[in-house]
């Protein structure tokens, strides 16, 4: 066996033993969509038939007494290759019948088929040579077509909130164009073709891909769940009758100040809510709008709290329901108890990023009274979560027993995100 064959047969095996992980992969993997799944699947049949027709054509043009043998194959061949590319599209659209691909798919194998009797599209001359006729580019034509059609459907769907989404499409079809033109180029003497190499190349590389959009979607389920979580942790009922007294109680003897303190309220509220369709970011300046709700009603309660606004910076975005939760556990959990408590909040510019500190002098806690507090402990974590994942940002948290708690928030300055708008 000569050097060359020993290395078409070894990537051969390779190729096999990919597609093979691929399939069990594929059938026992939990996440991805059922008919995605399915497509997947028969991506990899057809691709394994794609393989088996380049050996069975190469061995065939070996002896010309399989000359029509041959011929059958390359119809097939030239049949089969664009179907993988509409499979391709079938499962960045999932949900569309894509009738009119099919069809031009099976026109394309009309035409190939006339190679039995005509000489129109190709054919294998009786000395078993190849020969292409005036509609021999079709398959290649037809293939640049669905390349071109996949990439503005990945565009289309993608270009607003994935952008990096259309890379591993774009790629794919990259290395089938260049696969495309060796084969144009350099004659085929071998059981496998640039083509083939490139076709299980991008199999694998679809499959990933929809991996990576899975994870992008349960990214946003779990943010989304964060928020559900963040707002239930900070609507506490005994806050709203407590507030609903105070403003009970402040209609009697100061009707002015009353209708002040309702105003704040439904400010409180509505900030809440909103929170829940906040994707991404919103600007400092509405995070401190819901802040100052908060702190003034509990002022209200409690008039030994003093709330020192120090904000030098407020022009970057951040994700709601992060500042305002860090104030209400440094009221609630630390200064209540002072007979002076006092709650800073301090913004300011640096370098390379926005720094947001929130300090208090309250009775403190250690990291281990957090966690064993579930309420205040899921409230710090999302918000870590969120400062880390949106924002690529740090969250940091020192409290001394006795002394305070001081939360320090950095979002760095090239990673602002865009401003959610109502």
């Amino acid at each position: 066996m000569s050097y060359t064959a020993q290395i078409t047969n070894a990537l051969i095996f390779v190729l096999i033993l990919q597609l093979a992980g691929m399939l069990f992969s594929i059938c026992f993997d939990k996440y991805i969509n059922r008919d995605q799944k399915k497509v997947l699947v028969v991506i990899i049949l057809v691709t394994f038939s794609i393989l088996l027709q380049n050996h069975l054509s190469y061995k065939c043009s070996q002896d010309s007494s399989y000359r029509m043998v041959r011929l059958i194959s390359d119809i097939y061949g030239y049949s089969i290759r664009p179907v993988i590319l509409v499979l391709f599209i079938k499962l960045v659209n999932i949900e569309k019948k894509l009738t009119i691909l099919w069809v031009l798919i099976a026109v394309n194998f009309v035409l190939h088929a006339t190679a039995v009797f005509s000489n129109i599209c190709f054919t294998i001359t009786e000395n078993n040579s190849f020969f292409r006729g005036p509609l021999g580019y079709t398959s290649f034509y037809l293939s640049a077509f669905l390349i071109v059609y996949n990439l503005i459907m990945v565009f289309m769907k993608y270009r607003k909130n994935n952008k990096l989404g259309i890379i591993i499409p774009f790629f794919s079809s990259l290395i089938i164009v260049v696969a495309v033109l060796l084969d144009m180029n350099i004659p085929f003497n071998s059981h496998v073709s640039f083509l083939t190499v490139a076709i299980f190349s991008s199999s694998m590389f679809y499959y990933f891909w929809l991996h990576q959009q899975f994870e992008k979607e349960r990214e946003k389920e779990r943010r989304a769940e964060q928020r559900i979580q963040i707002m239930i942790s900070q609507i506490q009922p005994h806050f709203l009758f407590n507030t609903l007294s105070t403003i009970q109680a402040l209609c009697r003897i100061d009707p002015e100040k009353a209708f002040e303190t309702a105003g704040k309220f439904g400010v409180y509220l509505r900030q809440n809510i909103d929170s829940l369709g906040k994707a991404q970011t919103i600007p400092f300046v509405k995070e401190l709008e819901h802040t100052k709700a908060y702190s003034d009603i509990e002022q209200i309660r409690f008039p030994n709290i003093e709330i020192i606004y120090d904000i030098q910076d407020e022009d970057f975005n951040l994700p709601a329901l992060t500042v305002q939760p860090m104030v209400e556990n440094a009221i609630r959990h630390g200064v209540r108890i002072r007979e002076h408590g006092k709650v800073e909040i301090i913004t300011r510019k640096m370098i390379n990023y926005h720094e947001i500190i929130i300090k208090d002098n309250g009775k403190g806690f250690g990291m281990d009274t957090a966690q064993n507090s579930e309420r205040t402990h899921i409230g710090i974590q999302n918000v870590k979560e969120r400062i880390e994942k949106i924002c690529n940002g740090s969250f940091e948290i020192d409290s001394r027993v006795d002394v305070g708690t001081t939360v320090t928030m950095h979002i760095p300055l090239e990673d602002e995100n865009d401003t959610d708008t109502e």
